[in-house]
């Protein structure tokens, strides 16, 4: 699995049938629309790309698009580790509206989703192997049953180790793209998935003008890089299990 995803929607129905009927959307809307959502920001119209290349956009780039009776963005700035601390702007950009928030990262492991009605949370799921549950709140939906209910494990671990969530997140997050947004990226599609390679999207570069934000994002990954500790290589035994190379045998 090596699905990624920076899904926000804003949408009055049933955004399945939004996006199954997605056309170009005008470029002046979708400025305007970026310019709302990133007050403050520059914001330049770059090539534009399609759904299912552009669910999770490179640092200060935004794909965007309006659709019947929806917007959908794609953009790393508008996912949360904890969905329930989205800004009060987006809270009002959507106001009166489904918003449908979907994160998901293949390299960690980590998934989050949201939904809102009305303004109001009704569901949030944030978690990922090696932080646990970092948020749980309300009722799960029907298609996070059989997660839960461990009707679909895990594997162990390269190291032999159980792996630490009763389910893969990526596995879960499939299903909660194909629920909340009508699409799956990775896995057997149905008939009545969108196809998101059918889905065209606006692209534009969003930079704060002041490098603050830039600055910041670097020197984040410079204090990670630090705290990572020495690579670790695994190799396959006989028995079909793996066991660590130690450094003395490298």
């Amino acid at each position: 699995m090596g699905a990624k995803t920076a899904l926000l929607a804003f949408t009055k129905g049933d955004l399945r049938s939004a996006l199954r009927e997605a056309v170009e959307a005008d470029l002046v809307e979708v400025l305007a629309l970026v310019h709302e959502i990133h007050p403050g920001y520059d914001v330049t119209p770059i090539a534009d790309g399609v759904l299912g290349d552009d669910t999770y956009p490179p640092d200060d780039t935004s794909y965007a698009t309006v659709l019947a009776g929806a917007e959908l963005f794609c953009d790393r700035r508008l996912i949360c580790d904890r969905p329930s601390q989205l800004p009060a702007r987006l809270l009002q950009a959507g106001n009166g509206r489904r918003i449908i928030m979907h994160g998901m990262h293949s390299v960690s492991d980590w998934l989050c989703f949201a939904v809102w009605e009305n303004g109001s949370l009704v569901r949030s799921l944030s978690l990922s192997p090696d932080g646990g549950i970092v948020e749980n709140i309300g009722e799960p939906y029907d298609f996070e049953q059989p997660y839960w209910a461990g009707e679909r494990p895990v594997g162990a671990t390269l190291s032999g180790d159980p792996y630490p969530l009763p389910f893969h997140p990526l596995e879960l997050g499939e299903g909660a793209l194909r629920a909340l947004f009508g699409f799956i990226l990775e896995g057997r599609p149905d008939p009545s998935d969108v196809d998101p390679y059918e889905v065209p999207l606006r692209g534009f570069r969003v930079a704060d003008p002041t490098g603050q934000e830039q600055a910041e994002r670097e020197a984040k990954v410079k204090q990670l890089l630090r705290q990572m500790g020495p690579p670790r290589r695994y190799r396959m035994k006989s028995d079909g299990t793996f066991e660590e190379i130690r450094n003395a045998e490298a």
